[in-house]
């Protein structure tokens, strides 16, 4: 299971990388962030459990905070976002 944060690593430093290279930089350090996160991870040799529930909290963590900006920070640019805002309120 740990090799498996290294895969999460090596995918998360390609992002990084493409995103730095298309001048996206708060994203860039967002995924250069996740990347020694999972690869110091990847290290510690836990159990398979530990990594699962590390794993779950952080997808959680993540679909809720995609959601939040995704409705309610993300600036209105297209139609269909106003058109949930004037359903919605």
């Amino acid at each position: 299971m740990n090799r498996m944060y290294r895969v999460l690593g090596f995918w998360t430093l390609a992002i990084a990388l493409m995103s730095l290279w298309g001048n996206l930089y708060p994203m860039s350090l967002i995924f250069f962030g996740l990347t020694a996160f999972f690869v110091a991870l990847s290290y510690l040799n836990l159990s398979e459990r530990a990594y699962l529930n590390i794993f779950f909290g952080f997808m959680f963590v993540s679909f809720v905070g995609f959601t939040y900006y995704t409705m309610f920070m993300m600036p209105l640019g297209g139609e269909e976002h106003s058109f949930f805002l004037q359903t919605v309120l």
